[in-house]
């Protein structure tokens, strides 16, 4: 059994507080012209006062399920990305499913990082095209601004929060818009990209140091990797696919730093106006990244429907993460 996929409606969301380049020069020893020529980012939008993942969650998936025209009760699953969800328990998605009414959903999170979208695909895809699912709502919410030392200047530069959804059914044309995902760990490089949980042992037991549950990051070796790896493991997406990679429109890479997205588009020879990019504006959104990407394209006209596109991301652990997707007029 192989059941087609429609990729149905998408939506995203942001806070409205936005801090600049200029603005964390009042924080720390840093400047706009620093950052932007390291990662070409400009500025940031990020939760302010009691404003949580949850919340931004729910905002960009009534979007998307308003463009799929699903209703919320015929939602089988909502599978959630989330780095730091509101609670460590009950799980972001939980949350969202009580919110939205999606009472007859399965709910569960999936803990990827910036790959976290791809990861959350990959298992959506397996429970529709074997029939045990038809409607999936995927929501890739990150609130890493809470979770950042904003007196470490080469890491507080760098995220900033956000959220995507994107709504999944099964496709009525035969077609799977969904053409492709290949997933890739590598738990012996976790320690490139680290964020340690909080807590103390019982006063009985031997005391630890409780750690801040901060973002560590050895920005070299994670560069060195992407560059090297993300490109191999696309092109075997690719071929796995069974599309040519001359005849994909866009590419969609996780926005993460503005020189490794030009790295891929020279190692894959693609035209600069067919690689999407918006980290000058939101910096790095994490599992988020790929649909703010993606819908603010469309919106924009920056993509063309009915296009294929490749998305791709890599994250803590190490992850990778690639689908080759189809996507149609109406999605946005």
């Amino acid at each position: 059994m192989n059941i087609p996929i429609r990729i149905a409606g998408l939506g995203f969301y942001v806070p409205e507080t936005v801090i600049t380049n200029e603005d964390l020069t009042k924080i720390i020893d840093t400047s706009d012209e620093w950052i932007r020529t390291r990662t070409g980012i400009e500025k940031r939008h990020v939760l302010s006062g009691n404003q949580t993942s949850v919340e931004m969650g729910v905002e960009a998936t009534k979007r998307a399920i308003k463009k799929s025209g699903i209703n919320v009760e015929n939602i089988d699953y909502i599978i959630a990305a989330a780095s730091l969800g509101t609670h460590i328990y009950p799980s972001c998605a939980c949350e969202i499913q009580g919110i939205i009414g999606a009472s007859n959903a399965v709910c569960f999170d999936v803990t990827a990082a910036c790959s976290g979208l791809i990861y959350s695909m990959g298992i959506a895809k397996s429970l529709i095209n074997s029939g045990m699912a038809k409607n999936i709502l995927l929501v890739a919410t990150e609130a890493l601004s809470r979770c950042l030392d904003w007196t470490d200047r080469t890491t507080c530069v760098l995220f900033g929060d956000g959220a995507g959804a994107v709504m999944l059914t099964v496709s009525d044309d035969g077609q799977d818009d969904i053409a492709a995902v290949d997933l890739k760990s590598f738990g012996n490089l976790g320690h490139y990209i680290q964020m340690p949980a909080t807590g103390k042992n019982c006063p009985l037991a031997v005391p630890n140091d409780e750690e801040k549950m901060f973002i560590k990051m050895e920005g070299k070796e994670v560069y060195k990797f992407v560059v090297t790896k993300l490109p191999i493991f696309i092109e075997e997406c690719v071929e796995k696919s069974g599309v040519n990679l001359k005849d994909i429109d866009y590419l969609v890479p996780h926005q993460a730093n503005m020189r490794i997205i030009e790295a891929l588009e020279k190692r894959l020879e693609f035209n600069s106006e067919n690689v999407i990019s918006n980290i000058q504006e939101y910096a790095n959104t994490s599992a988020a990244s790929i649909p703010i990407a993606l819908v603010e394209a469309i919106e924009k006209g920056k993509m063309k429907l009915p296009c294929t596109a490749i998305l791709t991301g890599f994250g803590a652990g190490m992850t990778a993460g690639t689908a080759i997707v189809r996507l149609r007029e109406g999605i946005v």
